[in-house]
C-alpha cells in the first residue's frame, strides 16, 4: 500500500468565537509553571509531585506544585532526554531504571536543560500507585535537597474490587498527610478549598473522558495521538477550572467535527487500532509516520482516560486513586482495554514494550494473549522507551507496523467479502464482565 494522501476539506475549525482548545490547554500548563516560578520568587514553597498523588490535599493549602513526569516527557520530546539520562548515569544511576527518573534526578542535581524548566523543590509529594520505583526516585531527590517527602502508599490491587480495609488505610494516610502539610505550611487545612478542588477535579475528569469517548466514532474526529498531546494538561492542571473549560471546548470541537465531517486525522481511516503504553516522546514523528502512511488511526488508548477518574466523597476518592494502569490486577487491566476496544471498534493492537516502564510492560504478554483470545485481533509489539531514544529502533518499528497492517488488511477483505463487521464490538467478541463495583461493600 502506498503512502496515504490527506483528504480534502478534513481540517477541523475552532468553535465560533473561541481559540482552538489545544492552544487554550497549552496556556493552562504554561500558567501552572509560571505560577510556580512566581511563587518561588516571592519566597513561597514550591513542590514536586508524582502524577497521581491526591493533589486535592495540597490545593487546600494553596500550594504551587509541578510535575517531574511532565517535565521529563517534555525534555524527551524536545530531544534533551538522552543527554539528561546520560548525566544521571554519570552520577551513578543505572541506565536500566526509568528514563523519566533519570531525567528528573539529573535536573534535581542541577543539570541544566533548554526544555521546559521548573523551580527546584522545597517539598515532595509522592504516591506509588503509578509504580513502586517512584518511592526511590523521590527519596533520592529528598536526600539531594534535604527536604520533606510526603508519601502516600497505595499497595498493588491484587483484586478487582477495592476492599474497605484498604480504603481505611488510605484515608488514614490522607489525614496524616494533612498534618504534615499543616506543619510544612503553618496553615490549617481548609475544608472549603479542598471541596472546591475536588469539584474542579471531577469537572475536569468528566470533560476529559467525554473528549476521549469521541475516539469511538467511525470515522473518528481525532487521532488517539492527539490525546497524548494533552497528557500534561490532565496531570498538571486537573484541579484548575481553566483545564475543565479547555477540555469541555475540546469535546465541543470533536462534536462539531462529527457534524461537519472533519477530523484531526486527515487521512483515509483504513484501519483502527489500540495503541498500548506511553508513547516514545523522543520519536513521536517516526511513531506516527508509518501509521499515517498506511491509513492506521489509533482509536483506543488506555493511558489517556486512566487519568480521568471521578468520585463523590473522600472514600470514593481513595478508591479512585487505587486505579492506575500499573497498580491494578490483570483482570481489571484486561477489562479496561477490552471494553474500550469493543466500544471504539478496532481490528488490531500495537504494544510498546517500554524499557522505562517494566511494571506496565511486564504484564503485557498475558494481556496480549487474552486480547487474541477474547477479541480475535492480531497484536504486535515493538521495543521502545518513553524517554531514552537509545531503546527505540525505527527500523524494527516500521517492520512490525507493516506486518500488522498486512494481517489487518487480509482480515478486512475476508470480513467484507462475508458481510461481517470489520471492527470489534460487543456482539462479535467474547464477553468481558465490566459490571463489578469500584468499592467492595
Amino acid at each position: 500500500m502506498g503512502k496515504m494522501e490527506k483528504l480534502p476539506n478534513k481540517t477541523p475549525r475552532p468553535i465560533e468565537g473561541h481559540k482552538p482548545a489545544a492552544a487554550i490547554l497549552r496556556g493552562v500548563v504554561d500558567k501552572v509553571y509560571a505560577n510556580a516560578w512566581e511563587a518561588k520568587k516571592r519566597g513561597e514553597l514550591v513542590g514536586w509531585s508524582s502524577s497521581k498523588f491526591p493533589i486535592e490535599l495540597a490545593k487546600a493549602f494553596d500550594l504551587n506544585v509541578v510535575y517531574p513526569e511532565n517535565h521529563a516527557a517534555s525534555a524527551a520530546a524536545k530531544k534533551d532526554g538522552l543527554r539528561l539520562c546520560q548525566a544521571a548515569e554519570d552520577m551513578g544511576y543505572d541506565n536500566d531504571i526509568c528514563g523519566y527518573a533519570r531525567i528528573s534526578l539529573a535536573y534535581a542535581a542541577g543539570e541544566p536543560t533548554d526544555a521546559r524548566r521548573m523551580p527546584q523543590p522545597d517539598f515532595l509529594l509522592c504516591c506509588n500507585n503509578i509504580c513502586n520505583m517512584m518511592t526511590k526516585w523521590y527519596e533520592n531527590i529528598a536526600r539531594m535537597h534535604n527536604i520533606p517527602l510526603i508519601m502516600i502508599d497505595i499497595p498493588f490491587s491484587n483484586t478487582v474490587d477495592v476492599p474497605e480495609e484498604k480504603i481505611d488505610y488510605l484515608v488514614g494516610q490522607f489525614n496524616h498527610a494533612i498534618k504534615q502539610l499543616e506543619e510544612l505550611t503553618g496553615k490549617k487545612f481548609d475544608e472549603k478549598k479542598f471541596e472546591d478542588a475536588c469539584a474542579r477535579a471531577n469537572r475536569t475528569a468528566s470533560a476529559w473522558l467525554r473528549a476521549c469517548k469521541y475516539m469511538g466514532y467511525k470515522p473518528s474526529p481525532l487521532s488517539g495521538f492527539d490525546l497524548f498531546n494533552h497528557m500534561a494538561d490532565i496531570v498538571a492542571a486537573r484541579c484548575d477550572e481553566e483545564a475543565a473549560m479547555g477540555f469541555e471546548l475540546l469535546a465541543e470541537e470533536f462534536e462539531q467535527s462529527i457534524k461537519e465531517g472533519t477530523s484531526t486525522w486527515e487521512y483515509p481511516e483504513e484501519h483502527r487500532i489500540l495503541f498500548e503504553g506511553i508513547p516514545c516522546w523522543p520519536g513521536l514523528k517516526p511513531l506516527f509516520e508509518p501509521l499515517k502512511d498506511n491509513g492506521v488511526n489509533v482509536t483506543a488508548v488506555v493511558y489517556a482516560p486512566a487519568f480521568g477518574f471521578r468520585y463523590e466523597n473522600v472514600r470514593e476518592m481513595a478508591a479512585a486513586y487505587c486505579k492506575a494502569p500499573c497498580s491494578v490486577c490483570i483482570e481489571t487491566g484486561v477489562e479496561w482495554r477490552e471494553t474500550m476496544a469493543k466500544e471504539n471498534g478496532i481490528s488490531g493492537a500495537l504494544v510498546n514494550y517500554n524499557r522505562s516502564c517494566k511494571p506496565w510492560s511486564g504484564a503485557m504478554p498475558e494481556i496480549e494473549r487474552r486480547w487474541k483470545e477474547d477479541l480475535g485481533i492480531p497484536v504486535v509489539h515493538f521495543d521502545g522507551d518513553q524517554a531514552d531514544e537509545r531503546n527505540f529502533s525505527t527500523e524494527q518499528y516500521n517492520t512490525r507496523v507493516q506486518g500488522l497492517v498486512e494481517i489487518m488488511q487480509e482480515r478486512k477483505e475476508e470480513r467484507l467479502a462475508n458481510g461481517e463487521e470489520v471492527y470489534t464490538n460487543f456482539e462479535n467478541t467474547k464477553e468481558t464482565d465490566w459490571s463489578k463495583e469500584t468499592i467492595k461493600h
